[in-house]
This record gives C-alpha cells, structure tokens and sequence, in this order.
C-alpha cells in the first residue's frame, strides 16, 4: 500500500523590525484577522501581550492554542504547545518572539524550531522578529549599542522566509510610544530611553534592518534573473553568443581556534559569505585530526567554536598538520578559496614566534589568496539584554 504524500512545507512569512514597539505583532495579527476574514482557518500559536491594549484587541475572534505549562526550578513558565498546534492543524499558525529561548526542559531549545515543526506539517507561519537577533549580527549590534544581545538566531533561518515584511517607525516616533507608556511601564520606559533606546542606537538598528530587507530583495531577484536565464519563458535554449561570462565562484575559508574572538571571526565571516553568495568553511589545523593530543580545556573551547560554525551551516574541517599555517593555505588552494579569515595572532607558541607566527606565514603561502585579518574590539561597558 502506497502511504500517504507528506503535507506540502507551509509558507513562512517574518515581519520585521528594529526595536520593541515599533509594531511587529500588531501587524502580524492584522494579517492574521485579514486572512480569517476571508475564511482562512487561523490560530494564535503564541502572543506576547506586553500588557499593550492595542494589539491585545487585535487578538479578539482569533482562536489562540492553550500554551503548555512546565516548571523549572520552582516556577511555572508557559510555552507554545506545538504537538497541541499540529493536532489541530490549521492553514496558518500566528507565532510571536521568533528568537525566544525555550525553558529547559521543552522538546526544542528554541522556538524557530517549534516553528519549523509547524512549517513541515504544512502549517503556514507568520512570525515576528527584531533585526538585532540576527547571529550575524551580534557583534555588531554590541559595537554599536553597548548591549550583547543573548538571544540569537541564525541567519539561515530567516532566509528560509518565504516573504519578510519591514514593520518601520521613525526612532522619535519610537521613543515617544515609549514615552507614553505605551511599549513599557513607565519605570522601564525611563530606563530604556536612557540606555537601549537612544535616538542614536535607533537610528543605526533601523539602518541595519532596511539595508538588511534591500539585501534580501537583491537576492531574490538576482536568484530570479538566473531561473529565467536557465529556463528561457519561451522553452527556448539560451544562446551561447549571448549568455553572460561566468563569474568567479567566490569561497570564504575561517580559521578556527581555541580564543573567545574566533566567535567574531566566524560570524563576521558568515556574513560576508552571505553577501557575496559565496560558499563558506571553516578550518582548525590540529596535530591530529581527533583532538587527542589538545589539552581539555583548549579542546572544549575548538569543539565549541566548530559547533556554533555549524549551527550558522558552516562546513567544518579538522586538518591534521603540524605546520598550522601550511596546513590552513593547503586546505584553502584544495577548496578553491578565494578569501581567508583570520584572527590576529592567532598562535602564540614559541616556535610559531620564531618563524614569524601563523598570520605572517599564511599571508606568505598563500599569495594567489586574499587574506581578511579580523581583530577583536573591546568596548567600556557590556549590558546583557535579550534586544
């Protein structure tokens, strides 16, 4: 007996903004009661309030799932109940904080995979999301702002969105919804404007979020014009005396090891990767290729580093090699790399100082390559926040 076809994949649609309040989940749920207008079968998923009065009532004749209770350490937390979703299999699901962290215990550490769940049982989403969350752009973000945003999500997710729509509001505007208590209590407000909410972290993060829209739009259409160059409208063959010259396959190779700022390296390189639509991998250069031979702790630090370059889906490598840098260029010429990420200094042992250290001899070796040194900032202040 032939089984059943597996439900087609549900679209995934992620309204965007800069900034709390600046209205995410209020157009979120207008579309979700423009669709249940039309007779569309629509769910609330999950909604964060806020205590907001204005997009609470935009909740009103939506059927919202019961969320599901668990305890940690003493208190109750509620979650989005996704089995319960799944069972009740709507067209479209309505899912509020994206890049929320789940408490411990839930069957998904966070909620974009919740989502995805959602999405393979051919559930449509609509979702929101603040710019600052993206992985990518956490560095950045802290640069700017002075706040280290703890809950990220990688980039992948977000262009996997079928569509994103750039919820926006001028950084006044912003400031005088909050100034109004109308985003937060007015103790938080007060502290917020002072902090998180200038003009001018506002101003930058709505920068960051329209430069990231016009980059997605940009790659739509260029992935656009390559279907119709491939498949002419017509059924025609393209002609060889007029099809462009192919360009440069361009690949990012980053250079991993054991210090907190390869975390850096690996997501600024990511990015870049993103941008030039280049493939990107990521290399570690050890003695042996099981790690054996490293200390404990240095050990966890490279296993650590190789697993959050793959969560970001970043090929990794181990290169077995005594000679890092020999081992690094050999990996990159292998590959066809035409970019190579590294840290400065990124080998401090006596022999590798006598030779001229592993940056210099990389930049020797590898000379048909550009190398990208990316050095560690440092800021006065850190806050941690969850944007």
């Amino acid at each position: 007996m032939t089984p059943p076809p597996a439900p087609k994949r549900g679209r995934f649609k992620i309204f965007l903004g800069y900034a709390a309040g600046v209205g995410k989940t209020y157009q979120m749920l207008e579309e979700g009661q423009i669709l249940a207008r039309k007779g569309v079968d629509v769910v609330v998923g999950y909604f964060e309030p806020h205590g907001r009065k204005d997009t609470i009532s935009k909740t009103e004749g939506l059927e919202l799932v019961p969320r599901r209770k668990l305890e940690y350490r003493g208190t109750v937390f509620e979650e989005m109940d996704t089995d319960a979703v799944v069972q009740r299999q709507p067209e479209v699901c309505l899912v509020d904080e994206l890049a929320h962290t789940n408490v411990p215990g839930s069957e998904r550490v966070k909620r974009w995979q919740d989502v995805h769940v959602l999405l393979d049982a051919g559930i449509s989403v609509l979702t929101s999301l603040n710019i600052q969350h993206l992985e990518s752009l956490n560095d950045q973000i802290w640069q700017m702002t002075g706040v280290r945003v703890r809950e990220t999500i990688p980039d992948w997710v977000v262009d996997q969105a079928d569509e994103i729509v750039v919820v926006d509001v001028t950084p006044r505007a912003l400031r005088h919804r909050l100034e109004r208590g109308v985003i937060y209590s007015r103790e938080k407000a007060d502290k917020a404007l002072e902090n998180f909410f200038t003009e001018q972290n506002l101003s930058a993060l709505r920068e960051i979020a329209m430069r990231h829209a016009a980059h997605e739009i940009e790659e739509r259409l260029s992935a656009q014009e390559v279907t119709e160059e491939v498949a002419p409208s017509d059924g025609a063959a393209p002609s060889p005396h007029t099809a462009p010259a192919p360009k440069r396959k361009e690949c990012i190779v980053i250079c991993i090891d054991e210090r907190p700022s390869t975390i850096v390296l690996i997501r600024r390189g990511r990015r870049v990767a993103d941008y030039l639509r280049a493939e990107c991998l990521a290399v570690y250069v050890s003695p042996d290729a099981l790690l054996d031979r490293l200390a404990p702790e240095r050990r966890e630090a490279v296993e650590r580093h190789l697993a959050f370059a793959r969560n970001l889906r970043i090929r990794t490598e181990i290169v077995a090699s005594d000679d890092v840098a020999a081992g690094i260029v050999q990996f990159a010429h292998e590959h066809g790399a035409t970019q190579i990420f590294m840290s400065r200094n990124s080998s401090r042992s006596w022999r590798e100082r006598l030779q001229g250290g592993t940056l210099q001899r990389v930049v020797r070796l590898a000379r048909d390559t550009e190398i990208t040194i990316v050095a560690e900032r440092r800021r006065g202040r850190t806050t941690a926040a969850n944007g």
